[in-house]
């Protein structure tokens, strides 16, 4: 079969690689139907994070169950699913806590020796505990079928993001990071009933989605001038709820200023040079909570599969530019130039 591999900082390259198969009782094949490019993918492609040449690359992405291992009970051939972005057996102590990127059986897509989202399938471990059933119907709708995606990561990401800054009826929320996450966290804001949602970006194409899914304001600085204005729009007092979706030293020290005293931060950002960004002082003097991390988006998929299903929340615009396999390196090349928001990869 045909997948995408990285071989070196900017060669992202379209191979032949060994068909997807089962390997184990638990596993099941899944043929991809969708699956796109994640910000987090571009720390491999510049550099930033390092992988083995020719190492599978790609962790969102939703198909048909091809054919199943003799201990999966919970799925068959033919099923439509949506995978999160790691696998997780359902069953330890922390899956059951529904903490399952802790899973002790977990792992990422495109791991070395496992295979990555971004191809034409996929083996899943554990199926039973990581795969997520979908409407038959839903195959042959396009627009649907790219907003499930977004269970895959984006939206799951927004949300915990969310729920980690204690978002509720009634609160004021800032969104730092414009990205799809961000986009997504603004959606999950108005979601859980914000009644002001501040975004802060520059780009007109990802604020307007943002607006779209429930921003009230838009900061467009940076900086100390971001967090005058943020300060400005809120009395002085800052926002109730900040989600920080970025991951540097700066987007976390703008996420702790704007926080109003009492308030609390769901970060969700990947760090990247982030070492230095909180000041605990400053958080232990004004009451910041600070809860986030990596996201356990198997736990919420269920949920919010209900709200995409039934229109309440569509996260498929973050969606700003479909390729097909062939053309996923220029699919990376348009993320990391800042030409798309997010790439929609059509196997």
């Amino acid at each position: 079969m045909r997948a995408t591999v990285i071989h070196a900082p900017h060669d992202i390259r379209v191979e032949e690689v060994p068909d997807a198969a089962i390997q184990r009782p638990e596993d099941a094949v899944v043929r991809v139907l969708r699956a796109c490019i994640c910000g987090s993918d571009l720390w491999a492609y510049r550099g930033e994070a390092q992988r083995q040449p020719g190492q599978r690359i790609g962790h969102e992405f939703l198909g048909v169950v091809e054919e199943t291992g003799s201990a999966v009970s919970g799925l068959k051939a033919g099923d439509l699913v949506v995978a999160p972005f790691m696998w997780s057996d359902g069953t330890c102590d922390y899956c059951s806590e529904g903490l399952y990127t802790s899973c002790v059986h977990g792992g990422f897509w495109g791991s070395v020796g496992f295979d990555g989202g971004q191809g034409e399938a996929v083996r899943v471990p554990h199926a039973d505990g990581t795969l997520v059933k979908l409407p038959a119907a839903a195959a042959s709708d396009d627009h649907l079928l790219t907003g499930l995606l977004a269970l895959s990561d984006v939206m799951g990401t927004g949300h915990h993001a969310a729920l980690g800054a204690g978002v509720r009826a009634g609160s004021t929320v800032a969104v730092v990071g414009d990205g799809a996450v961000g986009l997504c966290g603004v959606l999950a804001a108005k979601r859980l009933g914000a009644e002001r949602i501040i975004a802060l970006g520059r780009h007109s194409a990802r604020t307007d989605i943002a607006k779209l899914f429930g921003a009230t304001d838009v900061v467009a600085e940076r900086g100390e001038a971001a967090e005058a204005a943020v300060r400005e729009l809120t009395g002085g007092q800052g926002a109730h709820s900040v989600i920080e979706a970025v991951g540097t030293e700066q987007s976390m020290r703008t996420a702790v200023n704007i926080t109003r005293d009492g308030g609390a931060i769901g970060y969700v950002g990947v760090p990247h040079g982030s070492g230095t960004g909180l000041d605990l002082g400053v958080m232990f003097d004004r009451n910041i909570s600070l809860r986030g991390g990596v996201a356990p988006v198997r736990a919420y998929i269920p949920e919010l599969l209900e709200d995409v299903l039934s229109g309440a929340i569509d996260p498929a615009p973050v969606f700003d530019r479909a390729v097909s396999l062939d053309e996923v390196p220029d699919g990376y090349r348009a993320m990391d130039d800042r030409s798309a928001l997010k790439v929609l990869i059509k196997p």
